[in-house]
């Protein structure tokens, strides 16, 4: 009888262990293949880039300076490995291409060019879903790290060798800035 205990007991611990190490393969896996989708989106971002910076030139010849910080800075995020690396490459490219818009200020025919336009909206709408497969990147990252450190995942996670897996985070200076009201 107490054989067939310890049996039981041994057995009911392998099964938890089995589907602690389980699950942690499965969200390692998530979050490799979230962030493929955050890179598929950010290839489809430094795809644009080139094309709007055509457009650009066309329009602001005395502004070079400023185009080629943002092929560079494109460059730069394209050739990031990690999502450390990533982070402050995209930050970079982010800076850069607010400088490209800023330049449609001063240059009105530029404004109102319709490839300049669409080229404008097409980045918007990559921004947001680069912003979607973020978010979804970090929630799994969430789930697979918090499991790491819950038990018994975490005595699986420390045999397995699972590190925990670094969130993307992107600096967003205007949604930390408070907005400015004005009654003048």
């Amino acid at each position: 009888m107490p054989l067939i205990i310890v049996l039981v007991v041994v057995v009911i611990l392998v099964i938890v262990l089995v589907g602690a190490y389980n699950k942690l393969v499965g969200l390692r896996n998530g979050v490799e293949s979230s962030w493929r989708q955050v890179d598929v989106q950010l290839q489809k971002r430094y795809d644009l880039i080139p094309n709007l910076v055509e457009t650009v030139k066309g329009y602001a010849k005395h502004e070079q300076d400023t185009l080629e910080k943002v092929i560079q800075a494109r460059n730069m995020a394209m050739n990031a490995s990690g999502v450390h690396d990533q982070q402050e490459a995209e930050n970079m490219l982010t800076g850069a291409l607010k400088s490209i818009f800023a330049l449609s200020e001063a240059y009105p025919d530029l404004k109102a060019n319709q490839n300049f336009l669409m080229l404008q909206q097409e980045l918007a709408s990559i921004e947001n879903k680069i912003a979607y497969s973020r978010q979804h990147y970090n929630d799994v990252v969430r789930g697979y790290n918090t499991l790491q450190q819950q038990f018994p995942s975490n005595l699986v996670a420390g045999m397995a060798g699972c590190r925990p897996a670094e969130y993307f985070e992107l600096e967003n200076e205007a949604a930390r800035e408070a907005p400015k009201v004005s009654f003048d």
